[in-house]
Protein backbone atom coordinates (compact mmCIF):
# COMPACT_ATOMS: atom_id res chain seq x y z
CA UNK A 1 0.00 0.00 0.00
CA UNK A 2 1.26 3.79 -0.88
CA UNK A 3 -0.25 6.98 0.31
CA UNK A 4 0.88 10.36 -1.12
CA UNK A 5 -0.26 13.45 0.63
CA UNK A 6 1.29 17.01 0.65
CA UNK A 7 -0.63 20.36 0.06
CA UNK A 8 0.00 20.33 -3.61
CA UNK A 9 0.78 18.06 -6.29
CA UNK A 10 -0.49 14.99 -4.70
CA UNK A 11 -3.49 14.38 -7.57
CA UNK A 12 -0.71 14.38 -9.98
CA UNK A 13 1.84 12.53 -8.23
CA UNK A 14 -0.50 9.68 -6.75
CA UNK A 15 -1.72 9.35 -11.02
CA UNK A 16 1.86 9.38 -11.90
CA UNK A 17 2.63 6.70 -9.57
CA UNK A 18 -0.42 4.81 -10.94
CA UNK A 19 0.39 4.90 -14.31
CA UNK A 20 3.96 4.11 -14.11
CA UNK A 21 3.13 0.77 -12.35
CA UNK A 22 0.25 0.02 -14.87
CA UNK A 23 3.04 1.05 -17.76
CA UNK A 24 5.09 -1.60 -15.41
CA UNK A 25 2.82 -4.72 -15.78
CA UNK A 26 1.56 -4.48 -12.17
CA UNK A 27 -1.66 -4.93 -10.60
CA UNK A 28 -2.82 -1.21 -9.32
CA UNK A 29 -5.75 0.40 -7.99
CA UNK A 30 -5.46 3.98 -7.49
CA UNK A 31 -7.75 5.81 -5.77
CA UNK A 32 -8.87 7.46 -2.10
CA UNK A 33 -9.19 11.75 -2.30
CA UNK A 34 -8.84 11.22 -6.00
CA UNK A 35 -10.99 9.48 -8.13
CA UNK A 36 -12.59 6.04 -6.57
CA UNK A 37 -13.10 6.08 -2.55
CA UNK A 38 -10.89 3.86 -1.06
CA UNK A 39 -13.57 1.17 0.34
CA UNK A 40 -14.81 1.06 -3.66
CA UNK A 41 -11.82 -0.46 -5.02
CA UNK A 42 -11.58 -3.69 -6.05
CA UNK A 43 -9.82 -6.26 -4.05
CA UNK A 44 -6.74 -7.25 -5.23
CA UNK A 45 -4.06 -9.92 -4.91
CA UNK A 46 -1.44 -10.27 -2.55
CA UNK A 47 1.12 -9.08 -5.33
CA UNK A 48 -1.13 -6.02 -6.22
CA UNK A 49 -0.61 -2.32 -5.49
CA UNK A 50 -3.06 0.18 -3.92
CA UNK A 51 -2.04 3.67 -4.67
CA UNK A 52 -3.86 6.07 -2.30
CA UNK A 53 -4.25 10.11 -2.83
CA UNK A 54 -5.43 11.34 1.08
CA UNK A 55 -6.00 14.51 2.36
CA UNK A 56 -4.91 15.99 6.29
CA UNK A 57 -8.70 15.35 7.09
CA UNK A 58 -8.46 11.53 5.75
CA UNK A 59 -4.99 11.21 7.73
CA UNK A 60 -6.80 11.78 10.98
CA UNK A 61 -9.64 9.55 10.59
CA UNK A 62 -7.21 6.25 9.26
CA UNK A 63 -5.80 5.06 12.08
CA UNK A 64 -5.69 1.22 11.39
CA UNK A 65 -3.96 2.17 7.89
CA UNK A 66 -0.53 0.28 7.28
CA UNK A 67 1.79 1.56 4.81
CA UNK A 68 5.00 0.06 3.16
CA UNK A 69 5.68 3.49 1.40
CA UNK A 70 4.17 6.91 2.54
CA UNK A 71 4.64 9.96 1.01
CA UNK A 72 4.78 14.09 2.08
CA UNK A 73 5.69 16.13 -0.89
CA UNK A 74 4.95 19.39 0.47
CA UNK A 75 3.41 21.71 3.46
CA UNK A 76 2.17 25.29 2.69
CA UNK A 77 -0.72 27.11 4.32
CA UNK A 78 -3.83 25.62 3.74
CA UNK A 79 -7.37 24.85 5.39
CA UNK A 80 -5.35 26.26 8.73
CA UNK A 81 -9.23 27.04 9.84
CA UNK A 82 -9.23 23.29 9.89
CA UNK A 83 -6.43 22.36 12.03
CA UNK A 84 -6.22 25.16 14.49
CA UNK A 85 -3.25 26.62 12.61
CA UNK A 86 -0.03 26.08 10.87
CA UNK A 87 1.39 23.32 13.74
CA UNK A 88 -1.85 21.43 13.31
CA UNK A 89 -1.89 21.23 9.77
CA UNK A 90 1.31 19.68 9.89
CA UNK A 91 1.08 17.60 12.63
CA UNK A 92 -2.09 15.88 10.32
CA UNK A 93 0.36 15.31 7.27
CA UNK A 94 3.13 14.41 9.87
CA UNK A 95 0.73 11.64 10.56
CA UNK A 96 1.17 9.57 7.55
CA UNK A 97 4.51 8.06 9.04
CA UNK A 98 3.00 7.11 11.79
CA UNK A 99 0.23 4.58 9.79
CA UNK A 100 3.20 2.50 8.00
CA UNK A 101 4.81 -0.85 8.75
CA UNK A 102 8.37 -1.24 9.94
CA UNK A 103 11.04 -0.51 7.48
CA UNK A 104 8.68 1.54 5.46
CA UNK A 105 10.12 3.55 2.59
CA UNK A 106 9.49 7.17 3.39
CA UNK A 107 9.61 9.84 0.63
CA UNK A 108 10.01 13.35 1.41
CA UNK A 109 10.26 16.69 0.12
CA UNK A 110 12.84 18.97 1.34
CA UNK A 111 11.64 22.07 -0.42
CA UNK A 112 9.70 24.21 2.92
CA UNK A 113 10.87 24.28 5.88
CA UNK A 114 8.02 22.24 7.56
CA UNK A 115 8.60 18.97 5.30
CA UNK A 116 12.24 19.55 6.10
CA UNK A 117 11.75 19.41 9.75
CA UNK A 118 9.98 15.90 9.23
CA UNK A 119 12.56 14.80 7.43
CA UNK A 120 14.97 15.22 10.21
CA UNK A 121 12.67 13.87 12.64
CA UNK A 122 12.51 10.60 10.79
CA UNK A 123 15.88 10.72 10.36
CA UNK A 124 16.25 10.67 14.68
CA UNK A 125 13.60 8.21 14.85
CA UNK A 126 15.45 5.64 11.90
CA UNK A 127 12.29 3.61 11.80
CA UNK A 128 11.77 4.03 7.77
CA UNK A 129 14.23 3.61 4.94
CA UNK A 130 14.24 7.68 3.78
CA UNK A 131 14.41 9.10 0.31
CA UNK A 132 14.44 12.73 0.16
CA UNK A 133 13.65 14.29 -3.13
CA UNK A 134 14.17 18.01 -4.36
CA UNK A 135 14.29 19.81 -7.48
CA UNK A 136 16.29 23.61 -5.67
CA UNK A 137 19.16 21.37 -4.25
CA UNK A 138 21.30 17.97 -4.55
CA UNK A 139 19.22 15.06 -2.06
CA UNK A 140 22.01 13.26 -1.05
CA UNK A 141 20.29 9.45 -1.15
CA UNK A 142 17.88 10.44 -2.63
CA UNK A 143 16.22 11.77 -6.08
CA UNK A 144 16.81 15.20 -7.26
CA UNK A 145 16.02 17.38 -10.52
CA UNK A 146 18.21 19.85 -11.76
CA UNK A 147 17.41 22.17 -14.73
CA UNK A 148 15.20 19.47 -16.02
CA UNK A 149 17.17 16.41 -15.13
CA UNK A 150 16.05 13.55 -12.78
CA UNK A 151 18.99 12.11 -11.05
CA UNK A 152 19.03 9.04 -9.20
CA UNK A 153 21.64 8.49 -5.64
CA UNK A 154 19.60 6.18 -4.17
CA UNK A 155 22.34 3.93 -3.98
CA UNK A 156 24.66 7.16 -3.78
CA UNK A 157 25.73 6.46 -7.72
CA UNK A 158 24.22 10.06 -8.60
CA UNK A 159 22.99 8.93 -12.19
CA UNK A 160 21.39 10.64 -14.28
CA UNK A 161 18.14 9.18 -15.12
CA UNK A 162 15.79 11.54 -17.89
CA UNK A 163 15.36 15.07 -19.38
CA UNK A 164 11.71 16.18 -17.69
CA UNK A 165 11.67 18.22 -20.81
CA UNK A 166 10.52 15.34 -22.73
CA UNK A 167 7.33 14.92 -20.46
CA UNK A 168 5.03 17.18 -21.93
CA UNK A 169 2.28 16.63 -19.75
CA UNK A 170 4.42 17.92 -16.53
CA UNK A 171 5.96 21.15 -16.74
CA UNK A 172 7.22 23.49 -14.53
CA UNK A 173 9.42 22.85 -11.12
CA UNK A 174 6.39 21.99 -9.23
CA UNK A 175 5.71 18.90 -11.33
CA UNK A 176 9.56 17.82 -11.48
CA UNK A 177 8.83 17.40 -7.71
CA UNK A 178 5.86 15.28 -8.65
CA UNK A 179 8.15 13.39 -11.13
CA UNK A 180 10.65 12.66 -8.45
CA UNK A 181 8.38 11.83 -5.86
CA UNK A 182 6.97 9.26 -8.43
CA UNK A 183 10.42 7.92 -9.57
CA UNK A 184 11.55 7.24 -6.14
CA UNK A 185 8.38 5.50 -5.21
CA UNK A 186 8.53 3.33 -8.37
CA UNK A 187 11.84 2.84 -8.24
CA UNK A 188 11.74 1.61 -4.35
CA UNK A 189 9.04 -0.79 -5.21
CA UNK A 190 11.41 -2.34 -8.23
CA UNK A 191 10.46 -1.00 -11.48
CA UNK A 192 13.51 -0.11 -13.69
CA UNK A 193 14.59 3.00 -14.27
CA UNK A 194 14.09 3.10 -17.72
CA UNK A 195 10.70 1.49 -17.71
CA UNK A 196 10.07 4.65 -15.38
CA UNK A 197 11.46 6.87 -17.67
CA UNK A 198 9.31 5.49 -20.24
CA UNK A 199 6.28 5.91 -18.38
CA UNK A 200 6.78 9.06 -17.52
CA UNK A 201 7.32 10.63 -21.14
CA UNK A 202 3.89 8.43 -21.91
CA UNK A 203 1.67 10.19 -18.69
CA UNK A 204 -0.97 12.15 -20.28
CA UNK A 205 -1.54 14.81 -16.79
CA UNK A 206 -5.29 15.36 -15.09
CA UNK A 207 -7.48 17.88 -15.87
CA UNK A 208 -7.46 20.99 -14.44
CA UNK A 209 -3.84 20.61 -13.81
CA UNK A 210 -2.29 23.06 -16.08
CA UNK A 211 -4.84 21.48 -19.19
CA UNK A 212 -4.03 22.32 -22.22
CA UNK A 213 -7.30 22.74 -23.48
CA UNK A 214 -6.74 24.17 -26.76
CA UNK A 215 -4.54 26.67 -28.70
CA UNK A 216 -6.26 29.24 -31.28
CA UNK A 217 -4.04 31.44 -33.41
CA UNK A 218 -0.77 31.96 -31.48
CA UNK A 219 -2.68 31.85 -28.01
CA UNK A 220 -2.73 28.82 -25.49
CA UNK A 221 -5.95 28.45 -23.72
CA UNK A 222 -4.82 26.85 -20.14
CA UNK A 223 -7.45 25.10 -17.50
CA UNK A 224 -5.44 25.18 -14.16
CA UNK A 225 -8.67 25.05 -11.75
CA UNK A 226 -7.19 23.19 -9.42
CA UNK A 227 -5.29 26.23 -8.21
CA UNK A 228 -7.45 27.06 -5.33
CA UNK A 229 -4.76 28.93 -3.55
CA UNK A 230 -1.76 31.33 -4.09
CA UNK A 231 1.37 28.68 -3.62
CA UNK A 232 -0.71 26.51 -6.16
CA UNK A 233 -1.57 29.40 -8.23
CA UNK A 234 2.13 30.65 -8.29
CA UNK A 235 3.29 27.26 -9.93
CA UNK A 236 1.58 27.77 -13.20
CA UNK A 237 1.97 31.43 -13.13
CA UNK A 238 5.84 30.39 -13.51
CA UNK A 239 5.35 28.35 -16.34
CA UNK A 240 4.10 30.88 -19.00
CA UNK A 241 5.01 34.13 -20.42
CA UNK A 242 2.66 37.24 -21.58
CA UNK A 243 -0.49 35.99 -19.18
CA UNK A 244 -3.71 36.72 -19.42
CA UNK A 245 -4.67 35.88 -16.17
CA UNK A 246 -8.05 34.28 -14.78
CA UNK A 247 -8.51 34.80 -11.07
CA UNK A 248 -11.25 35.04 -8.55
CA UNK A 249 -13.33 32.85 -6.25
CA UNK A 250 -13.55 32.66 -2.75
CA UNK A 251 -9.79 33.76 -1.24
CA UNK A 252 -8.62 31.87 1.86
CA UNK A 253 -5.22 33.99 2.34
CA UNK A 254 -4.27 37.03 3.85
CA UNK A 255 -2.18 38.57 0.95
CA UNK A 256 -1.27 37.38 -2.71
CA UNK A 257 2.10 35.88 -1.15
CA UNK A 258 3.66 33.79 -3.88
CA UNK A 259 2.15 35.21 -6.49
CA UNK A 260 4.16 38.39 -6.45
CA UNK A 261 7.52 37.67 -8.23
CA UNK A 262 5.31 36.18 -10.84
CA UNK A 263 2.66 39.19 -12.06
CA UNK A 264 5.51 40.54 -14.55
CA UNK A 265 4.64 37.42 -16.54
CA UNK A 266 1.08 38.83 -16.75
CA UNK A 267 -0.18 41.24 -18.93
CA UNK A 268 -3.49 41.82 -17.40
CA UNK A 269 -5.45 40.21 -14.67
CA UNK A 270 -9.30 39.21 -15.31
CA UNK A 271 -11.17 39.04 -12.13
CA UNK A 272 -14.39 37.24 -11.38
CA UNK A 273 -16.42 36.31 -8.11
CA UNK A 274 -15.98 37.10 -4.56
CA UNK A 275 -12.29 38.36 -4.74
CA UNK A 276 -12.65 40.38 -7.48
CA UNK A 277 -12.17 43.53 -5.67
CA UNK A 278 -9.95 42.35 -3.46
CA UNK A 279 -7.54 41.28 -5.92
CA UNK A 280 -7.96 44.13 -7.67
CA UNK A 281 -6.95 46.62 -4.65
CA UNK A 282 -3.74 44.17 -4.56
CA UNK A 283 -2.44 44.40 -8.27
CA UNK A 284 -3.53 48.02 -8.80
CA UNK A 285 -0.53 49.48 -10.65
CA UNK A 286 1.33 46.31 -10.55
CA UNK A 287 -0.59 44.61 -13.53
CA UNK A 288 -3.63 45.73 -15.83
CA UNK A 289 -7.03 44.61 -13.97
CA UNK A 290 -10.05 44.34 -15.80
CA UNK A 291 -13.33 43.10 -12.79
CA UNK A 292 -15.45 40.91 -14.79
CA UNK A 293 -18.08 39.33 -12.38
CA UNK A 294 -18.44 35.66 -13.80
CA UNK A 295 -15.56 33.44 -15.33
CA UNK A 296 -17.09 33.41 -18.81
CA UNK A 297 -17.01 37.43 -19.01
CA UNK A 298 -13.48 36.78 -17.99
CA UNK A 299 -12.61 34.41 -20.53
CA UNK A 300 -14.50 36.33 -23.62
CA UNK A 301 -12.54 39.72 -22.57
CA UNK A 302 -8.86 37.94 -21.97
CA UNK A 303 -9.52 36.11 -25.43
CA UNK A 304 -10.44 39.35 -26.89
CA UNK A 305 -7.64 40.74 -25.34
CA UNK A 306 -4.97 37.78 -26.44
CA UNK A 307 -6.09 37.72 -29.85
CA UNK A 308 -6.26 41.08 -30.49
CA UNK A 309 -2.05 41.66 -29.98
CA UNK A 310 -1.45 38.91 -32.75
CA UNK A 311 1.78 38.33 -30.26
CA UNK A 312 0.70 35.11 -29.09
CA UNK A 313 0.69 34.40 -25.32
CA UNK A 314 -1.21 32.02 -22.36
CA UNK A 315 -4.99 32.67 -21.79
CA UNK A 316 -4.59 31.41 -18.01
CA UNK A 317 -7.25 29.74 -15.48
CA UNK A 318 -5.42 29.43 -12.22
CA UNK A 319 -7.93 31.25 -9.95
CA UNK A 320 -6.00 31.15 -6.37
CA UNK A 321 -9.34 30.96 -4.79
CA UNK A 322 -11.89 27.85 -3.89
CA UNK A 323 -14.90 27.92 -6.00
CA UNK A 324 -17.72 27.79 -3.95
CA UNK A 325 -19.12 31.26 -4.59
CA UNK A 326 -20.17 30.34 -8.52
CA UNK A 327 -19.04 26.81 -8.74
CA UNK A 328 -20.10 23.34 -7.22
CA UNK A 329 -16.28 22.44 -6.35
CA UNK A 330 -13.16 23.53 -8.75
CA UNK A 331 -13.92 20.28 -11.22
CA UNK A 332 -17.25 22.18 -12.30
CA UNK A 333 -15.50 25.48 -12.45
CA UNK A 334 -12.74 23.97 -14.79
CA UNK A 335 -15.53 21.70 -16.93
CA UNK A 336 -17.01 24.86 -17.74
CA UNK A 337 -13.77 26.85 -18.64
CA UNK A 338 -12.96 24.40 -20.82
CA UNK A 339 -16.52 23.82 -22.59
CA UNK A 340 -16.49 27.95 -23.21
CA UNK A 341 -12.82 27.82 -24.73
CA UNK A 342 -14.02 24.86 -26.63
CA UNK A 343 -16.97 27.61 -27.66
CA UNK A 344 -14.82 29.91 -28.91
CA UNK A 345 -14.53 31.54 -32.40
CA UNK A 346 -11.19 31.18 -33.97
CA UNK A 347 -10.59 34.72 -35.37
CA UNK A 348 -11.43 37.88 -33.28
CA UNK A 349 -12.97 41.39 -34.75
Amino acid sequence: MIAITGTNGKSTTTALVGHILEFAGRDVQVGGNIGMPVLELERLAPEGIYVLELSSYQLERVPSLSLDVAVLLNVTPDHLDRHGGMDGYVAAKRIIFDRTVDKATAVVGLEDTQSRGVCLELMAKNRHRIIPISTVARAAGGVWVDNGILTDDTDHGARPIMDLAHAPALPGRHNWQNAAAAYAVTRALGVPASVIAEAVNSFPGLAHRQEKVRTIGRVAYINDSKATNTDSASKALACYDDIYWLAGGIFKEESLGALVEFLPRVRAAFLFGEAAPKFARWLKGKVAVVECGTMDVALTRAHQAAQATHAGGTVLLSPACASFDQFRDFEQRGAKFRAAVDALEEAVP
